[in-house]
């Protein structure tokens, strides 16, 4: 049985996934991190999402985070496995309209999190405003396919969408006067 350490990064140095190793504090290494932690936070917020539908919509959502990641993860662009096509984009957009149709549209911020579902979703959407900008800044510096980016971007309001559709209540920011 093969073990899940390998010693590799105990100096602070870690493998992409095209075998190039780069400082743990790469920005690469910090924008597929990012989309890592955006996984994991969506398989939090999946675990109380009680709408069927919704969940298989988020996994589907966890299993297009590797093809993400794996564009990030790779420098050599020649070796990335597969890639975010104008479909992905598309079936986001799909996803968007079908929960921002079925709530009411308020003209104001609303207070995020008013029950466990869309707080936790919540939770997600900011990871994913994250990922996108971390891919951005990767993007200043090195290849970065911009459907990937555009992904991020329209996954974060896909995300927000879905918190909106949660929410147990609806309430508008007011600021301080």
């Amino acid at each position: 049985m093969s073990k899940i350490y390998t010693k590799g990064g105990d100096k602070g140095g870690t493998s992409l996934y095209d075998q190039i190793r780069v400082s743990k504090d790469d920005i690469r290494v910090e924008s597929y991190g990012t989309v890592d932690e955006l996984g994991a936070a969506l398989g939090v917020a999946k675990n109380f999402v009680e709408d069927e539908p919704m969940r298989e919509t988020i996994t589907t959502i966890q299993h297009k985070l590797f093809t993400v990641a794996s564009n990030l993860a790779t420098q050599d662009q020649s070796k990335i496995p597969t890639q975010i096509c104008e479909k992905d984009i598309l079936d986001l957009e799909k996803l968007i309209d079908k929960y921002m149709d079925a709530v009411e549209r308020k003209n104001c911020f609303i207070v995020n999190g008013s029950g466990t579902r869309s707080a936790f979703l919540h939770v997600a959407r900011t990871v994913c405003r994250r990922a996108e900008r971390r891919a951005v800044s990767l993007a200043a510096i090195a290849d970065v396919d911009p459907l990937v980016i555009k992904y991020l971007n329209r996954l974060s309001d896909a995300i927000y969408a879905m918190a909106r559709f949660n929410e147990d209540s609806e309430e508008c920011v007011v600021y301080d006067k």
